[in-house]
């Protein structure tokens, strides 16, 4: 399966083609999965075009996708920096009511069990994002509901391209001993990178028949390294390379 991130915590700054309103959300989501997403990431943005979780935002932001891509799942993330408290996480969770099919959950944040049980209490899956260099992996592991994510969102935070498949492939390992994995890293896990590091653990994640995502919120880049005009042609670029890895699961 191939996610697409849809923008992240990035601003326009950053990149002028960045979706942010919840039609320019839609329109980008309709793009990736006409070109083979078949899951939908975003971050639905304040006026100011700040990560928030305000139900406002998220109500529009959700209904916006779900109409442009109809019957592919969407989520959104509950990151710390949208809210520092996790007790005023979950709160917020709980005042949603366009409801997204799936939430990532950062499991190296304080607090992540309630944000991550205010989720599952609605009915909203959850990606427990383990990122790596992190003690997210033995949290998550002594979390007594761990077996019920819809995936692990395994986070590779190594931006060097000649390292970042390394550093990869010891998070897999890692995270080898929960409920649902073995030791070759197959399982419910959605590995990707980012930045310089989007693309060689993306292709990693190809040849182990891994669920994996790109898009603006990941790399601002093609393979190549030219400038990526939006999401549509990462995605293109995306499938491309699982293809030519050897990977069939996009």
């Amino acid at each position: 399966m191939l996610q697409v991130c849809l923008n992240g915590a990035r601003d326009r700054s950053a990149c002028e083609r960045l979706p942010v309103t919840p039609q320019q959300l839609g329109d980008a989501a309709a793009e990736a999965v006409l070109l083979g997403a078949r899951s939908i990431h975003i971050h639905p943005k304040d006026g100011k075009g700040a990560d928030t979780m305000a139900a406002v935002a998220v109500d529009a932001a959700v209904a916006a996708v779900r109409a442009s891509a109809p019957g592919v799942p969407i989520g959104v993330t509950t990151g710390e920096w949208t809210e520092p408290d996790p007790r005023r996480r979950a709160e917020l969770v709980r005042s949603w009511s366009v409801l997204p099919d799936h939430a990532s959950v950062n499991w190296h944040e304080d607090g992540a069990d309630l944000v991550a049980t205010a989720l599952m209490s609605t009915g909203i899956g959850v990606e427990a994002g383990v990122f790596s260099g992190t003690d997210a992996p033995a949290r998550l592991r002594a979390w007594p509901h761990a077996h019920r994510v819809l995936r692990v969102l395994a986070e590779v935070t190594d931006h060097d391209p000649s390292t970042a498949a390394a550093t990869a492939t010891a998070l897999l390992d890692e995270l080898a001993a929960l409920d649902g994995l073995d030791r070759a890293g197959r399982g419910p896990v959605l590995l990707h990178g980012e930045e310089g590091g989007a693309w060689p653990v993306l292709r990693l994640a190809a040849r182990r028949c891994l669920d994996t995502r790109i898009g603006l919120e990941d790399t601002l880049v093609l393979p190549d390294g030219a400038a990526a005009p939006d999401n549509a042609a990462l995605v293109r670029a995306a499938r491309e390379e699982i293809a030519a890895a050897g990977g069939t699961r996009v």
